[in-house]
Parts: structure tokens; sequence; C-alpha cells
């Protein structure tokens, strides 16, 4: 495991576009299909990595909290999974299965979505406002495996929340951390 922060993609940034088959439906989903949203949330996760597993529950419930708001969210796996087979598309599903999920889960085989979108490491956050702009690129929260403190998506919440409310979210953020990218050689 390589510890690896956020790249912090610039703000502003125009949410690059994407078509990836969701591992539980088989359906394609389109950035597209989120227009007229007042945000989207791009996640970049994974079913292995020990900083992903540790915040499944509250992305589960990240999810579940604003399924009724004007947010579409999106998680998307790029790992390679001839090297790490548990983020294979079957993977994939059993953990969107097993955390009770809401919102799509995409497989991005050719790891083209995550070079567009510059991400280094799972988990990885990129809110965009109804415009598609980037307004969020940060950590869920200050919980890490093991430090003790709680499992709350405050600073990713906390986002969400003034895009909704048509306030400008604070420039002052803190990068994701945790696993790097298992690119293809």
């Amino acid at each position: 495991m390589a510890l690896t922060e956020s790249t912090m993609l610039e703000l502003g940034a125009t949410a690059p576009d994407f078509a990836l088959t969701d591992v539980v439906t088989g359906k394609t989903v389109h950035r597209d299909d989120f227009r007229g949203q007042k945000a989207l949330l791009v996640l970049f996760i994974c079913a292995h990595c020990p900083y992903v597993k540790h915040t499944n529950e509250g992305l589960a419930a990240l999810g579940k909290d604003y399924a009724s708001q004007p947010v579409g969210i999106v998680a998307i796996s790029s790992n390679d999974a001839v090297t790490h087979p548990a983020d294979s598309p079957a993977g994939l599903k059993q953990q969107a299965e097993t955390y009770g999920f809401v919102f799509s889960y995409l497989y991005d085989e050719t790891q083209a979505v995550a070079h567009a979108y510059k991400a280094a490491c799972t988990p990885d956050f990129f809110l965009f406002d109804g415009d598609l702009r980037l307004v969020y690129r940060g950590q869920f929260d200050s919980s890490r495996p093991g430090n003790g403190i709680p499992v709350t998506g405050q600073d990713l919440r906390a986002a969400i929340d003034q895009v909704l409310a048509g306030k400008p979210v604070p420039r002052d953020q803190r990068p994701s951390i945790g696993c790097n990218i298992k690119w293809k050689a």
C-alpha cells in the first residue's frame, strides 16, 4: 500500500466526460446524465483499499442522506483488476451490495477517466457545481484507519451543503489520503 494524497485538481476545472458501465445494473452511465442537478459528486473508490474500507459505511450513509437532494453521486473504480482482483466488476458489485450503495458504481477498465480527473488515490473525491465546475476536491473527513476519529464525512458534507445552499465552498481544502490508484503497467 502506497500512501498517496489527492492531486488537488484546480478548482473551477470542468468535470471530464465519462460513459462507463455500472457494475450493479449493467447500464452505461454518462456524466451528462447528471445535468440539471445542483451538484455532481464523483468518488474514486475500490473494494480492497483499507482507506476505502474504513469509509464504506460513511459513503453508504452519505448516498442515502443525499438521495432525495439534487445531487448526482457516482463512484468509479479505476484500479487494475488483473493485479487487484478484488477490484474487478464482480468485487465492486459485492462491495456495493454489502454496504447498500444507492449511487451508481462504475468500472473504468481503461483508466482513461481516472487520468482525465487526475485521480491519484482511493478514496479521491471531486464535487462539481450545477455548471460542472469543480468546487471541492479533498478529504471525506479527518478520520483515518487507526486514528480513533469517527467517520462522519464532515468535510465533504459541508461542501455539498454549501453548493445546495447556493453558497461558495471555502477554498481551504485538505487533500484526501489513501492507497494509490493501481495503474496498469
